[in-house]
């Protein structure tokens, strides 16, 4: 009987060090919702860091302008920038936003405005600082990243949306002019909106020296969103004397994988670590 009790306490030992490793890491809050709209719930996950440094991340969930759900739990396994970010106390939010084909690219750009707010309202809820939230995204993503960060002063958006701004940008191969593109689009419904508004969503047309340090990642090869485009908003920040820097990735094309994502990834978390851990660094300028 002793025997059997030992090996009984062992096995739950053993299980209680198991549960314990299974759960180390970021916890994970799903679908707070920030808004609604057509009787629909718009939301973000929160990764929240298991040493929060007080820094808070927003990662813009979109492709083509559509949001689509993922279980959280898994994107963690799989987008090595979110378990690198809260491996060292970033807090991340993962936004969601109406998507295409019902809704279109000022939709998109008022959603995230009004999730940038509500997160900055709420921050003290998840131990983050106001001051220090970031946003980056990839694609469609990069755009309404550059959005957040170059803060347009149209109407799009409520009032209180506008008031709300982010210390640092990280944006992948991103478009930033959509006057060209706009109109009929098969593959990308978004774009096809009342060309009048495209001025109002197009963040080169609103780079100015109070932007948040900004930096560009772009492949040499990416035959979607040609860096050309990457190219011409640095420029325009180094002219404002906007805090920015371009990182070109040889031979990567519309998505990084590989040693290609390790570039990315690496330059993204340096970006953060350098431009939030310090407090923010919105007004500092001067072209890197």
């Amino acid at each position: 009987m002793q025997a059997k009790r030992r090996i009984v306490l062992l096995t739950t030992l053993i299980l209680l060090v198991s549960a314990t490793v299974a759960v180390a890491g970021p916890t994970i809050h799903t679908d707070v919702v920030y808004g609604h709209k057509m009787g629909m719930a718009l939301t973000y996950d929160v990764l929240e860091a298991e040493t929060p440094n007080g820094a808070g991340i927003l990662f813009m969930v979109s492709g083509g302008w559509v949001s689509r759900w993922f279980d959280p739990e898994i994107a963690m396994q799989r987008q090595g920038s979110f378990a690198e970010l809260t491996s060292r106390g970033f807090t991340v939010f993962l936004v969601r936003h109406g998507s295409s084909p019902l809704f279109k690219v000022p939709d998109a750009v008022i959603d995230v405005r009004n999730a940038l707010a509500h997160i900055s309202s709420n921050a003290g809820d998840w131990n983050v600082d106001p001051a220090r939230l970031g946003v980056f995204g990839g694609s469609a993503g990069g755009h309404l990243s550059l959005m957040l960060g170059n803060a347009s002063e149209s109407e799009i958006g409520d009032t209180g949306a506008a008031k709300a701004r982010v210390a640092a940008v990280v944006a992948y191969f991103p478009p930033v002019d959509l006057q060209p593109i706009t109109g009929p689009n098969d593959r990308f419904p978004a774009l096809d909106f009342d060309k009048e508004l495209a001025d109002d969503i197009s963040p080169l047309l609103y780079v100015s020296p109070d932007d948040p340090p900004t930096l560009l990642v772009h492949g040499t090869a990416d035959g979607l969103v040609p860096i050309s485009t990457s190219e011409t908003i640095h420029a325009a920040f180094k002219e404002a004397g906007v805090t920015t820097d371009f990182v070109v990735i040889e031979g990567a094309g519309h998505g990084f994988r590989g040693e290609h994502e390790t570039i990315a990834t690496d330059a993204l978390i340096a970006w953060f670590e350098k431009h939030l851990n310090s407090g923010g660094s919105a007004a500092t300028a001067g072209g890197d």
